[in-house]
């Protein structure tokens, strides 16, 4: 069905035995925006009905294109709703720009101060409106997972052994081509520092990667653990200072690339990277562990035993530098929306600062430093869009527009809460007590430089 037909519903009750009939006209799309924005709104939309709302003169244009889209949002009235017609191309905008619709989520975000409170009269009739045309559930796009329900029914649990390596290969088993187009040489999928403003992504992220091993005070000849390694970055840039390194990852396109990138460098002998979970590895005794963006697969309720995990495999007096995205408080829940869910990390889960650090000291760790990059991977996101629109006709080739779209959408979206102090991201750096020499394992002050 291509258009909402001009048809009424008659909608029947029984009350105290009495019949009573009650017509509802249909609402044109444009009347459905007017439910919930004032006229005045700067907005324009125009729809596959041939209504519109707003002024042609609005500073955002939108068309919503085919009547799939109001079943989208009607069915999901969120962020997966809109994500669906969105990826679908069931919702456009001469405002969005390929790979980046950065500018259009700063214009969504305006029109809430000029939301309106919708009249339980006008939702009534919006509903009949479009239940007039009969129920429609449209497939969801064909990238988009099961839901949490239907993984678990399938055997798939959240924060096993069997559902990160789904889940995490859902999410970097794509394309290692397509992740370079907007990562750049560095293949380094986590926020980068900048040591000043106007540095490259590629100086930004060599001064992270020295910067987590300057952290850990780890020389020549030390042993690190580097858990969710991605493509090997860690592993190179460690290796290049003399340092043996271990990296872990759930993806095998990560292993491929990054054994491949060790075998360039010709750093066999003190670089690797392994299919495997990090509660897998054998060894022990490490002088460093690193954990970059791994976190948020973890699961709030398994932080305990990850953090017990890492402590039994450092030696007494060594490091570990925990690097991951968290919520803001403790009250915005730990799960994330709809759309994350479905798309980006499955099962992904975030906890506030405090909550993470009072895990990290009841392990048995004691946090040395904590600092918050939060600025830092805005403008690391803004960098990976801008890649991702100098290289969209050769991402679509690759990887098809819906998932092009997809990876556009949620770093323009993710930039933009990062932005706006709705989610961070902090490093936590945390040594292993020693019994034997108490607390002179570590100088007095910070020796690494920012």
């Amino acid at each position: 069905m291509e258009k909402l037909r001009p048809y009424g519903l008659q909608a029947t009750w029984f009350q105290k035995g009495a019949t009573i009939f009650m017509a509802i006209t249909t609402m044109s799309v444009a009347d459905m925006v007017g439910v919930f924005f004032n006229h005045d709104a700067p907005l324009h939309v125009s729809a596959f009905d041939g209504s519109s709302f707003g002024s042609n003169d609005a500073p955002l244009h939108l068309e919503v294109r085919n009547s799939r889209a109001v079943y989208y949002i009607a069915e999901c009235p969120n962020d997966l709703g809109l994500a669906r017609a969105y990826l679908q191309g069931d919702i456009a905008s001469p405002e969005l720009e390929p790979g980046n619709p950065y500018s259009v989520f700063r214009q969504l975000m305006e029109l809430k101060a000029y939301a309106r409170k919708p009249k339980k009269s006008d939702l009534a009739k919006l509903s009949a409106s479009i239940l007039s045309h009969g129920i429609h559930v449209p497939k969801p796009p064909e990238i988009e997972l099961p839901s949490l329900a239907q993984r678990v029914a399938e055997g798939v649990l959240p924060h096993t052994k069997k559902g990160d390596a789904a889940t995490v290969s859902y999410h970097y088993d794509q394309s290692n081509d397509f992740y370079a187009m907007f990562l750049g040489p560095s293949m380094t999928y986590t926020c980068a520092c900048f040591p000043k403003a106007d540095a490259s992504l590629e100086e930004a992220q060599e001064h992270k990667l020295n910067m987590v091993l300057d952290k850990l005070n780890l020389n020549k000849g030390d042993s690190l653990l580097d858990i969710g390694c991605g493509w090997g970055s860690m592993e190179v840039t460690a290796a290049k200072r003399g340092i043996h390194v271990i990296g872990v990852t759930l993806s095998q396109e990560q292993v491929d690339w990054g054994t491949a990138w060790i075998e360039r460098e010709g750093l066999q002998d003190l670089a690797e990277v392994r299919l495997m979970d990090y509660r897998d590895v054998p060894e022990a005794g490490f002088d460093g562990i690193c954990s970059l963006g791994m976190m948020e697969h973890v699961g709030y309720k398994h932080y305990p035993a990850y953090f017990k995990e890492m402590l039994d495999k450092l030696r007494p007096g060594g490091m570990l530098l925990n690097h991951q995205i968290t919520r803001c408080n403790s009250y915005q829940g730990k799960r994330a929306g709809g759309f994350i869910d479905r798309y980006i990390f499955p099962d992904g889960e975030l906890a506030s600062p405090g909550e993470i650090e009072v895990t990290i000291n009841n392990a048995g760790f004691e946090v040395i430093n904590q600092e918050n990059l939060r600025q830092h991977y805005a403008i690391t996101l803004r960098h990976w869009n801008e890649n991702l629109q100098e290289h969209w006709d050769e991402a679509v080739k690759l990887v098809g527009e819906p998932k092009a779209r997809l990876w556009g959408m949620y770093m323009a979206g993710s930039r933009f809460n990062f932005e706006l102090n709705t989610i961070q991201i902090h490093q936590f750096l945390c040594i292993k007590p020693d019994p034997e020499t108490g607390t002179s394992t570590y100088p007095l002050r910070p020796w690494w430089s920012r």
